[in-house]
């Protein structure tokens, strides 16, 4: 019943009309008297900002704020993988050869996930890995390994919460919301870094479109939280064993090595 209850809640309030109206008010100085409560009740860490937190004049200036030179260490291992965002490492495991993942006791289809029949078959039996934003998270998406873009594609139409209850409820959101990925190219071999819109808001901007991208150089951003899933080919990487999850992780953290 509480399933059913909440998907036909969020169906009613995350219409075109109201995602917009909140995209909007977000993007408008109306939202400008929010931002010091907001930084208050979610904890956000002005001296990393690398702007002043007065100096922002709407909702979405705060989400998309960058960081201090230095506020971040990128390891210069060449082997290892690194966060991509400050996040909560959600989940970690295989991806089957029927195609599926299981994320907190839900079944996905990597194949709706990634939508493309030729990138597909690179993942079966690898590795996955589940990243969650919240709100009060740092929004820049940068990339976890030096590589070669090989494609960038786009999927889905709405967006439904990536959060706990959204995870627990929901209908499958991580495939089936829209979605951003980016393909990359390494030297062991195939990484995605599918990057899922959150509820209300389905703008994933990017920020490089370069075929060469270095660890840790950023790539896109979320205007809200949401959720990136790393996908990696079979065989070629290994992640960290001692990480209890769920846990909280920053940009340019080491998750695991690849080989």
């Amino acid at each position: 019943m509480y399933q059913s209850l909440y998907r036909f809640f969020i169906e009613l309030t995350n219409g075109r009309i109201t995602s917009g109206a909140l995209k909007r008010f977000a993007d408008s100085k109306l939202s400008k008297p929010l931002i010091p409560s907001f930084v208050k009740v979610f904890n956000i860490n002005k001296e990393e900002s690398k702007e002043e937190i007065s100096s922002f004049n709407t909702l979405h200036d705060l989400f998309t704020r960058t960081l201090k030179e230095g506020s971040r260490h990128i390891t210069e291992d060449a082997s290892a993988v690194v966060s991509p965002v400050d996040g909560v490492f959600e989940d970690i495991g295989e991806i089957n050869a029927d195609k599926q993942i299981v994320v907190k006791d839900k079944i996905y289809s990597i194949e709706e996930m990634l939508g493309n029949s030729e990138a597909l078959p690179k993942y079966l039996g690898g590795t996955y890995m589940v990243l969650y934003l919240s709100p009060s998270h740092y929004h820049r998406i940068h990339s976890p390994v030096t590589g070669t873009v090989n494609n960038r594609w786009v999927l889905g139409q709405k967006s439904y919460p990536v959060n706990r209850l959204g995870m627990k409820y929901g209908q499958a959101p991580l495939s089936k919301n829209y979605r951003h990925i980016t393909e990359m190219q390494h030297q062991f071999g195939h990484l995605a870094v599918v990057k899922v819109g959150a509820m209300f808001i389905n703008s994933i901007v990017i920020t490089e479109e370069a075929k060469e991208l270095a660890k840790g150089q950023e790539m896109a951003y979320f205007s809200f939280g949401s959720t990136v899933v790393l996908l990696f080919e079979q065989g070629t990487f290994e992640p960290l064993q001692d990480i209890q999850l769920p846990a909280e992780v920053r940009l340019g953290q080491t998750l695991g090595h690849l080989r």
